[in-house]
């Protein structure tokens, strides 16, 4: 199975500087309901931030071509989580709010050039955090099923960190990308430090 630090294109990788605390997994593992309802909207989000950066980003065919591709996979995830919830009797719930993604994107910088690469290695980060958490409850589970299905999941969210890499290196001089990955990948952990414990994929 890829893990989010094999998340790499050309000699970059997504390092995410710290684990996930064992207190997570715990909370996942023992409200699982909770957490597959979180992770289905958490995919329809992810499905609309890729059209959000076509839309944004509308005069770039690469970018375009393959984050439709993404969009389409995560919408295709969205599906997948939706019908598992509802084999264990589960509505989908209203949103809630993401303190992990909002601080995520409260470092996003400001200008044309800046804001660009800032959204697209923000994503790759966040797909690399996806890849890693859904591999540990495909390695913790206890339903076969499930396992095999967040195995699968994990490696596309690695599959996805690497593709914002890629487009970034593409848009990019190379060690401005490789620089301003290792910073937002520090931001990133002191986030995950201060995140409240709750059985969600954030």
């Amino acid at each position: 199975m890829a893990t989010a630090a094999q998340a790499d294109v050309e000699g970059f990788a997504v390092r995410l500087a710290t684990a996930s605390p064992d207190a997570w997994l715990d909370a996942v593992l023992n409200d699982f309901d909770a957490f597959l309802l979180d992770h289905a909207s958490n995919e329809r989000k992810a499905s609309a931030q890729a059209l959000s950066l076509v839309a944004h980003y509308a005069d770039r065919p690469r970018l375009v071509e393959t984050l439709i591709e993404l969009a389409r996979e995560e919408l295709a995830h969205f599906q997948q989580v939706v019908r598992i919830a509802a084999r264990r009797g589960l509505a989908l719930a209203p949103d809630r709010p993401d303190a992990y993604v909002h601080a995520l994107r409260a470092s996003i910088r400001r200008g044309p050039e800046a804001y660009f690469l800032d959204r697209l290695l923000v994503s790759a980060v966040v797909e690399a955090r996806g890849c890693e958490r859904f591999g540990r409850i495909a390695s913790a589970i206890s339903d076969a099923l499930l396992a095999r299905f967040y195995r699968e999941i994990a490696d596309s969210e690695a599959r996805h960190a690497a593709l914002f890499v890629e487009l970034a290196a593409l848009y990019f001089e190379r060690p401005i990308v490789r620089s301003r990955l290792a910073e937002l990948s520090a931001e990133e952990a002191a986030i995950v430090y201060e995140l409240a414990i709750r059985p969600a994929l954030h």
